[in-house]
């Protein structure tokens, strides 16, 4: 799975291209933000295509809820 680490004010994201693809990014979230096995983050952001705008983002917290919004993630 490729993916990109960004940092933004301070919080760090894992970025990855779902390719249309669903999956359980719940439970993705929880083990990739682990930071004593995973890769480490504050979340995951989901970069996917839209219809209306040039992207879609979805954003999963440490915990594997989702989030509404991000600010530092919008940055990255």
């Amino acid at each position: 799975m490729n993916f990109a680490k960004m940092q933004g004010a301070g919080n760090d994201f894992v970025l990855l291209d779902p390719q249309g693809k669903e999956r359980d990014w719940s439970r993705l979230a929880v083990t990739m933000c682990d930071r004593h096995y995973g890769i480490g983050a504050d979340g995951i952001l989901l970069v996917a295509s839209s219809t209306v705008a040039d992207f879609r983002m979805r954003i999963f917290n440490p915990d594997g809820s989702e989030a509404e919004m991000c600010g530092n993630g919008i940055r990255c």
